[in-house]
């Protein structure tokens, strides 16, 4: 199996839904069954870059067939679900975070070990409840009470020369020609424990409710309100991209997908609201 790690960079608050909701949010976004962490499908991301495909052999060869033969033979890629790797919530001091934690780092690593020229720390950092958090020696979210504050959650923070590592080899890959994002990003990474992360991305996703106007009077529709969930802007998901060489070969496959992803993409719902544009990474 031929694999590449792909990073999706939220520019945009990306709502990648499940078409219907049964709590209080009318249009939630998709999360996993056993972890609740969301995730864009991968068949979500496939759709995106076969209409991105310009060349009609070339994307009949990689994506496969329209769907009226999609009987006659598989497309040469595939896609993981993209899931959640670093979510930004609001801080004290230094604005945001960007807040990850072990089992999302272990799982990362878990797909680093698939892919071909992946190449970040072996070791994934640990954290307990009692402990706080950790973050890297550059780090900008430690307030004048020496806490990080997260939402509302205040953690005792510990500098951490492996976060750091972290951080070096992440900025390589998602700013790789942007010094002063390299940055931004490394003084605000932050790693908390699995319950405190699990917590966050349930109550910090970004919650807007929606209205439809009557054409004529200019007033809300009767019955025309809803709420809709999206992961907020400078969220970043990561996957794997699979070669699966039926009709096009490997190199092939992952310089279309890398040739596509050189400008920023719309994924998921709501593009007219501008929703879902995104940056992508694919580590060569």
């Amino acid at each position: 199996m031929d694999a590449k790690l792909l990073f999706i960079h939220a520019l945009s608050p990306l709502h990648a839904g499940t078409g219907q909701g049964v709590g209080a949010i009318d249009l939630p976004i998709a999360r996993e069954k056993a972890t609740n962490l969301p995730y864009l499908p991968g068949s979500s991301l496939k759709g995106v870059l076969r209409d991105a495909c310009t060349d009609g052999t070339t994307r009949k060869e990689v994506f496969g067939p329209e769907t009226t033969h999609a009987a006659d033979y598989a497309g040469s890629v595939h896609f993981t679900d993209q899931r959640l790797l670093f979510m930004p919530i609001r801080s004290l001091s230094g604005t945001f975070a960007w807040v990850t934690s072990p089992l999302v780092l272990r799982r990362f690593s878990r797909d680093v070990a698939l892919a071909q020229g992946a190449d970040f720390p072996a070791n994934v950092p640990d954290v307990t409840p009692s402990d706080g958090c950790l973050v890297t020696n550059a780090t900008n979210l430690i307030g004048n009470d020496g806490k990080v504050t997260l939402e509302d959650i205040p953690l005792t923070p510990a500098r951490s020369a492996e976060m750091d590592a972290w951080a070096q080899k992440f900025v390589a890959v998602l700013f790789p020609q942007s010094s002063e994002w390299k940055d931004v990003f490394t003084a605000r990474l932050c790693l908390v424990h699995d319950e405190i992360f699990g917590f966050l991305v349930e109550t910090a996703t970004e919650v807007v409710a929606r209205i439809a106007l009557d054409d004529e009077v200019k007033t809300v529709k009767q019955g025309a309100l809803w709420y809709e969930e999206s992961l907020p802007a400078e969220s970043i998901l990561s996957g794997l991209v699979v070669a699966s060489p039926v009709r096009a070969e490997a190199h092939t496959v992952f310089k279309t997908v890398d040739d596509i992803i050189a400008n920023p993409l719309q994924l998921g719902g709501h593009a007219t609201v501008g929703r879902g544009l995104c940056s992508l990474h694919m580590v060569s």
